[in-house]
């Protein structure tokens, strides 16, 4: 999970009078300070004059700058769309009580504005100004005109600042992405060039401020006969993507039937169904965009609560976009306007999972060992950050068929720090999880351990170390066989390393996962290495108690002859 790093935009903007005399367009944005950024965000803004003179220059200007001092006072907690609400609302009472005078009479202006915060614009509208987001080469504008609906009028504004005493914005909001670019536009520029001429330009990928310019230009020289100004937003960098605003972006989506192979939904179409777990449906399918192959995984609503479904796929989705890890599955990205139901997206991955690698028997020691240590990685690079599996085993462990591995299924992951899963619905496999569990730990790295050595008992011998478990068994946890009594050429360092993580005592196992891997990693040959002589009692518990109670016995019978 990397940094939680902070927002980086680069702007651009560019104004050009054209054919009138004066210019009554103004825009603006404000980056602030670090400080600033983090508490409320960026804003940018572009308004347009609508009055004669120089009084709709001013009433534009001033609404930027009443905008930007506005929102920056406001407290960070009201949230960015609110505090946009208010400055602007204060401001438009203003100017409307001026229209009425004889300073700035008439006087009015458009207003377009959005608030950059965390990884989400918040924008505000009025008037026939436009904002358009340009994002994977596809490009949509995310404003409506308040103009008349007669073809020949619709240079008439039904809304704006200063026409009405009561002030009407229109609001909304869009997740962001990496390289995204926003723009917004007075009508001088999208009145003069088409949606597809600005897409061409902005796909361009000039830097922000050549393309304002590119615009502003384009449009005087396709024949504008109004002011030409656009301001782009480069989106540099973003901060990590924050659970909460996942699980808000999740809140809203319904709950719907997959779709049967030859369907699709959100232009992915499915192929053909690969399981049908308790908890979710996994489909094959293709995605329509792009042509790639992925994995679409509907949640069961028979087993979780929707609370509980929606919670898993938020870190599912979450933990997929913020772990770098070679061993942990990523996630697909999906654009939050083409979702439109509760749904993960994955890609596809040719293999298998490790139990049905087991299924058609146990890998060589060679194979085996690399694969134990991938998995292992995977594990660490979740705990570095703090992040618990919590539902280790073979299942959820994929050997790609280019030698690779990779760790998925983290729905149930715990997060530091974020809203975790009722008692009774955090899912757990019997035969994988720790004696703690049962007693009401939530699980921890030391849990996540315990699973870990399991899986790799599991692995390399194809045997439970304390048996099989059924769901409503609770398990008897004794001094379980070394690795090697069921498989002879296993190492007498391999069967330490995975004895100690299975410890029925918390105290007994390693710190932590870093051990188990350097255990892993630095244990020596597979081949003809040397072996310990493992005492009978380890060797075979049966036989040793057998033994000893004949060599008691015989004493006791020695002793009464003698006697």
């Amino acid at each position: 999970m990397r940094s939680d790093g902070e927002l980086v935009v680069a702007a651009g903007f560019a104004s050009l009078t054209g054919p009138r005399a004066d210019n009554q367009d103004f825009g603006g944005v404000h980056l602030g300070t670090a400080l600033e950024r983090a508490r409320h965000g960026i804003v940018a803004a572009l308004a347009d004059g609508v009055s004669g003179g120089k009084a709709g220059r001013v009433a534009a200007e001033l609404a930027v700058r009443a905008l930007v001092e506005g929102f920056y006072a406001m407290p960070d907690t009201l949230g960015a769309a609110r505090a946009m609400q208010a400055a602007l609302a204060a401001y438009n009472r203003w100017l409307y009580a001026q229209g009425r005078g004889d300073g700035m009479q008439n006087s009015a202006t458009t207003l377009t504005a959005l608030a950059l915060r965390g990884r989400r614009a918040h924008l505000v509208h009025v008037g026939d100004s436009r904002a358009w987001r340009f994002s994977a080469g596809r490009l949509t504008c995310l404003t409506t005109d308040h103009v008349r609906p007669e073809p020949d009028l619709r240079h008439v504004l039904i809304r704006a600042l200063g026409i009405e005493p009561e002030l009407r914005l229109d609001h909304g909001d869009v997740e962001l992405a990496e390289h995204d670019r926003l723009l917004l536009t007075s009508d001088g520029v999208h009145g003069a060039l088409s949606p597809v001429k600005i897409a061409a330009i902005l796909g361009e990928n000039a830097s922000a401020e050549a393309t304002a310019q590119r615009l502003a230009e384009a449009a005087i020289e396709a024949g504008s006969r109004d002011n030409a100004t656009a301001l782009v937003l480069d989106m540099v960098r973003l901060p990590a993507p924050d659970h909460d605003g996942i699980l808000a972006g999740l809140s809203d989506l319904p709950f719907v039937d997959p779709p049967r192979p030859g369907e699709s939904i959100d232009g992915f179409r499915a192929e053909a169904v690969l399981s049908e777990g308790r908890h979710a449906v996994l489909l094959k399918a293709i995605d329509g965009e792009d042509g790639s192959r992925v994995v679409i995984k509907f949640p069961r609503r028979e087993v979780l609560t929707d609370r509980a479904l929606r919670l898993a796929f938020a870190r599912e989705m979450l933990l997929a976009q913020r772990i770098s890890s070679p061993f942990v599955l990523a996630a697909h990205p999906v654009r939050p306007d083409r979702q439109t139901a509760l749904y993960g997206v994955q890609p596809f991955l040719e293999g298998e999972t490790m139990a049905q690698r087991l299924e058609r028997g146990r890998p060589s020691l060679g194979t085996a060992l690399d694969a134990a240590i991938k998995l292992t990685r995977a594990v660490a690079a979740l705990h570095r950050l703090d992040v618990v599996h919590r539902d280790l085993k073979p299942d959820n462990a994929i050997l790609t068929s280019d030698g690779g591995l990779k760790l998925i299924d983290l729905g149930v992951a715990r997060l530091p720090r974020i809203e975790d899963f009722r008692v009774d619905e955090i899912p757990g496999t019997p035969g994988f999880m720790a004696p703690e569990q049962f007693e009401g730990n939530a699980g921890d790295a030391l849990t996540d351990q315990f699973a870990l050595g399991v899986t790799l008992y599991r692995w390399f011998t194809g045997q439970w170390p304390y048996g099989e478990q059924e769901a409503f068994q609770r398990p008897r946890f004794g001094r379980p066989a070394p690795p090697s009594r069921h498989r002879p050429e296993i190492p007498s360092w391999l069967d330490d390393a995975i004895l100690t993580a299975i410890q029925p005592e918390r105290d007994a196992r390693f710190d932590d996962v870093i051990g188990l891997l350097r255990a892993l990693e630095g244990g020596g040959s597979l081949e003809g290495g040397s072996r310990r002589n493992l005492p009978l009692i380890e060797r075979d518990p049966v036989r040793f108690w057998q033994a000893l109670c004949a060599l008691l016995a015989a004493g006791l019978l020695a002793a009464l002859v003698l006697r």
